[in-house]
């Protein structure tokens, strides 16, 4: 048989959702005509494309892995057209074990069915709870190419690459779900590189897009040529199918041609990452609308504006929830920022419900000085009507609070924290101040939001403060944030003994009260709503402490 000379491939860079395996197979479909017009010989998805990624324990139910088996049996008929073959992802049952499978499905037939080998199980992944580890894969042979297909995580590591190129592959093919956090693109490229490096092969990566719960995947596919240049680049954030060429040349196959996007840099990028996270969550769940408390202050500000610039400003109500400490500054600034997005605005006062709560809880209090609990009647009174607004309305509430806040406690429960989804949950508060500011400037492609100043420049100017007291700030109980955030990063994403905080300049006691607080809040954050991850690690699926937990960084007696 005559061997090819070129190779062209349809990048599926789709939105697929977790569980809906009729839609996702329906995506593929569509994707396959647009292959079709493309005049590509296959095309290819992500991983576990079927299902979705991550599908967690709901691919352990048989009826699902049944239902995906059909999916696949349906979709590989289809290729009896003579149309592109297709290269999908699913989750696989054979022989009573469970594999995270890559399928070719060309001529009416599987014509070939490669597994996992490598199963992350860190950080946000749980796959040695799932699936069986696969043995090591040789290629495929596609369209007369041999074509390895290494899974995600199986290039992290040189083994499968190393056996792939040595049992006689000529390009590697890699589907991926690899969720969106700062700076992952550079580390998938250097990941990728060092592959290419060793086994001189070109590598196209294709990742899955969306968001699903707490996590996004970014897209941003590439390619490599054997020479480790970047071949190709598919944009971030963005749904594409587009056309990658490969040739055969005297020294190899080459990457002939491909889309060449700009990826955003950070704050862009995290900006797209919250946007797309908070409209997908709110789409995919089926929500008309969203709600939240705008109190004139910076957190609930930025919530609005990534709010309008996910779903449109008709589609967000904001609430303001005056009492007594509520100053006209907040008033002022709360009612500009809704006339600035252009969203509904309602103010609704809690005198009445805060005082009479107030007088029923005073027979028991009566002995007893106010203090906290009296300011957290209010957040709680405000989460209580929010929730109201929310049921009767059908609207999703959100959450506003900060990474700052949530390590240190300084969050009510069922108060500020009453909601169903938290765009900045993994957002500390000099990101917040840094990403408002970065808004009011840029307004990206595709955003639903107004160009120009969205949040008032008085919010920024601000003060942080809860006002459930007289002249409060947050600065009465906490470290500036500057200090604060330095501190959470050095423990939460860094995981540093307190003495090496320490010697990066802050005071030793101000460092061991944080470090307390952020064991103590545990509790609090175990009860917290979903919301994005953008660090490293976010408080959720990242970093799993006990609540119970009596260990602190000090000397032992």
């Amino acid at each position: 048989m005559t061997r090819p000379d070129t190779l062209k491939i349809a990048l599926a860079q789709l939105n697929p959702v977790v569980g809906d395996v009729t839609g996702n197979l329906e995506r593929a479909r569509r994707a396959r005509i647009a292959a079709a017009r493309l005049g590509a010989d296959a095309v290819m998805f992500s991983e576990l494309f079927l299902s979705a990624y991550p599908p967690e324990d709901l691919v352990l139910r048989p009826a699902f892995q049944a239902a995906c088996r059909q999916a696949v049996e349906l979709l590989a008929a289809e290729t009896a057209d003579g149309g592109p073959a297709v290269l999908i992802g699913t989750p696989w049952l054979e022989e009573g074990r469970l594999y995270n499978a890559f399928l070719l499905l060309d001529g009416g037939r599987i014509v070939a069915v490669r597994h996992k080998v490598d199963l992350p199980n860190y950080g946000v992944f749980d796959e040695k709870r799932l699936f069986v580890a696969g043995a090591e894969p040789g290629p495929v042979t596609l369209r007369g190419v041999r074509v390895g297909l290494p899974i995600c995580e199986d290039i992290w590591g040189p083994d499968v690459v190393e056996t792939l190129a040595e049992t006689g592959a000529e390009v590697l093919l890699v589907p991926n779900g690899s969720p969106y956090s700062q700076a992952k693109d550079d580390l998938r490229l250097n990941i990728a590189v060092a592959r290419v490096a060793e086994s001189g092969l070109p590598l196209v990566y294709l990742n899955q897009l969306g968001g699903q719960d707490e996590l996004v995947f970014d897209g941003g596919s590439f390619g490599l040529q054997a020479d480790c240049a970047l071949a190709f680049q598919m944009p971030q954030f963005e749904e594409q199918v587009a056309l990658v060429e490969l040739r055969r040349e005297e020294e190899g196959w080459r990457i002939a041609s491909g889309p060449l996007a700009a990826c955003p840099e950070d704050d862009e990028a995290h900006w797209r990452a919250c946007v797309l996270g908070l409209s997908d969550y709110v789409g995919k769940n089926g929500f008309p609308t969203v709600v939240l408390g705008l109190s004139g202050g910076i957190d609930s500000a930025l919530v609005a504006a990534l709010a309008v610039d996910a779903l449109g400003a008709d589609r967000v109500h904001a609430v303001m929830l005056p009492y007594r400490y509520t100053s006209s500054e907040s008033l002022a600034a709360a009612a500009a920022c809704a006339a600035t997005l252009g969203l509904r605005y309602d103010v609704l006062p809690i005198a009445e419900p805060v005082e009479a709560l107030n007088r029923a809880l005073a027979p028991l209090f009566a002995d007893r000085a106010e203090d906290v609990t009296e300011e957290n009647l209010q957040s709680r009174v405000r989460g209580t009507m929010l929730m109201a607004v929310s049921n009767k309305f059908g609207a999703l509430l959100l959450t506003t609070g900060n990474k700052s806040e949530m390590s240190v406690g300084y969050a009510t429960l069922y108060g500020d924290m009453n909601g169903g989804f938290n765009p900045i949950k993994d957002l500390y508060k000099t990101d917040v101040y840094r990403l408002a500011a970065w808004r009011n400037v840029h307004r990206p492609a595709g955003m639903l939001g107004p160009e120009g100043v969205v949040i008032p420049p008085e919010i920024i100017a601000r003060a942080p403060s809860a006002e459930l007291r007289e002249n409060q700030t947050d600065q009465d109980a906490l470290p500036p944030y500057e200090v604060l955030d330095d501190i959470l990063r050095c423990l939460v994403e860094g995981e540093m003994r307190v003495q090496d905080v320490v010697a990066r300049g802050h005071d030793p006691a101000t460092v061991a009260r944080v470090e307390h607080l952020l064991a103590g809040a545990e509790y609090k954050r175990r009860q917290a709503a979903p919301g994005i991850k953008i660090s490293d690690r976010n408080f959720g699926r990242d970093r799993r402490y006990p609540i119970t937990n009596r260990f602190r960084d000090r000397p032992i007696a």
